[in-house]
């Protein structure tokens, strides 16, 4: 069965203090989200879970975010997340706290309707 993207958002980030590459890409998501309404469910009758989510969240560390923690969190479809390298860490040079940056891209599918 072919799917067909209809949304794609994306969201920015970030962990002040605490280093969390998970809290920082839960960010991002929560950004991404709250820039998105899709109607197109109630008005064409189609559940929600007929929606395949992939998101992808991009930090220095990718190996450091919990994807199943983050994919457990997404409020409709049935979520993916993966972690791949990009983002920022910015280091404070008075304290040496690091910044972590995360980016999130966060894309929709349905099966094609036929």
């Amino acid at each position: 069965m072919t799917e067909k993207r209809f949304i794609i958002e994306m969201g920015m980030g970030n962990d002040l203090h605490g280093q969390d590459y998970t809290k920082a890409c839960a960010r991002a998501i929560e950004d991404a989200l709250r820039h998105s309404s899709i109607p197109l469910f109630p008005a064409l009758g189609l559940s929600h879970d007929a929606m395949r989510v992939q998101v992808t969240v991009a930090v220095q560390e990718p190996d450091k975010v919990d994807c199943a923690a983050l994919a457990a969190r997404l409020p409709r479809g049935r979520a993916e997340v993966r972690a791949v390298f990009g983002g920022l860490n910015v280091t404070n040079p008075d304290s040496g706290d690091v910044t972590v940056i995360a980016q999130a891209a966060v894309e929709a599918f349905l099966p094609e309707q036929g």
